[in-house]
């Protein structure tokens, strides 16, 4: 056999290798082999086509825009609360917000902003004049009982507030409806029975009775969320209230939360009723519910 050149290693021909060699070889030949295939495996995975974005990039993100606007009705002048998404141009159902007796606090102006997190244009009103409010049960009752009395001065001043909302260019007119808290419900339901035109009415623990109801003014659709254990609204008013509207044909759907009682869906009227002696008090339950319930009744009314 011939030598090798000077200073290289001599190669060991295959047929001179040891059985224990050879498994040797066969062993590091496996794990490189092994090595490629997780290296083409790990490269063919980062290859693949990554999920199509669908966000638009012509899409902006929300811009909330809050107007505090003054107008007039009812020969008082009115403070409101407009607020919607303003990176939306397009026309959009609007819905009113009645505040409970207490007036136009931060309260209906949280609402007014979860409304308009939803889409619409959302307008919290004042029912009482240069934005008074009430901070306690006796001014509450003073502001609220002339419309307890006279509904059509409460129909007057929700009538006022919908011209208002009217004159924004984002707000489809056809499709306008209302949400009223306590008194806000009651009044609401008063308007609706007296002829109003809005499209849908949720009252949130309201008062149910009042102004007559007539086949031939009621042509708004209510949806009626009601706290089971209220004490201001007995279940003879309910009944009472669910007899009327069965009586005309009325578009009404009533559902009762067990254990709330009044003012349910506020977070701040368990301190109130401690501080004032008034069984009220919030039920996070029943307001989620409600909530989503109203959320329901207006996908369906605004299709």
């Amino acid at each position: 056999m011939a030598g090798n050149a000077a200073g290289e290693k001599p190669v060991t021909p295959i047929f001179l290798l040891t059985f224990a060699e050879i498994l040797i070889s066969m062993r590091y030949t496996k794990l490189f082999l092994g090595s490629l295939l997780i290296a083409g495996l790990f490269m063919a995975c980062n290859n693949e086509p990554k999920p199509a974005d669908n966000t638009s990039a012509a899409t902006p993100p929300p811009s909330f825009k809050e107007d505090n606007v003054t107008y007039t009705g009812d020969s008082i002048s009115m403070n409101g609360y407009i607020v919607y998404d303003d990176s939306n141009k397009n026309r959009r159902p609007a819905v009113i917000v009645v505040p409970e007796w207490w007036g136009l606090n931060d309260y209906p102006k949280m609402r007014a902003k979860k409304l308009a997190e939803l889409g619409y244009v959302a307008m919290a009103i004042d029912m009482y004049g240069d934005g008074k409010v009430a901070d306690n049960p006796d001014s509450a009752k003073k502001f609220a009982g002339p419309m307890y009395m006279n509904p059509g001065k409460a129909k007057a001043r929700i009538d006022a507030a919908i011209a208002k909302l009217k004159t924004y260019g984002v707000v489809d007119t056809t499709r306008i409806a209302a949400i009223g808290y306590c008194f806000g419900g009651g009044m609401l339901l008063n308007t609706a029975r007296l002829g109003d035109e809005l499209k849908g009415v949720v009252s949130f623990h309201g008062s149910l009775l009042g102004t007559p109801a007539r086949k031939d003014l009621l042509k708004t659709k209510l949806l009626v969320l009601h706290g089971n254990a209220d004490q201001f609204v007995s279940p003879k008013d309910v009944a009472a209230f669910k007899k009327q509207m069965d009586s005309i044909g009325a578009d009404y759907k009533f559902v009762g939360y067990d254990s709330a009682v009044h003012a349910f869906t506020n977070p701040h009227s368990t301190e109130t009723g401690l501080k004032f002696k008034m069984p009220i008090a919030y039920n996070a339950k029943a307001d989620t519910a409600s909530w989503n319930e109203m959320q329901s009744f207006f996908n369906t009314l605004f299709k």
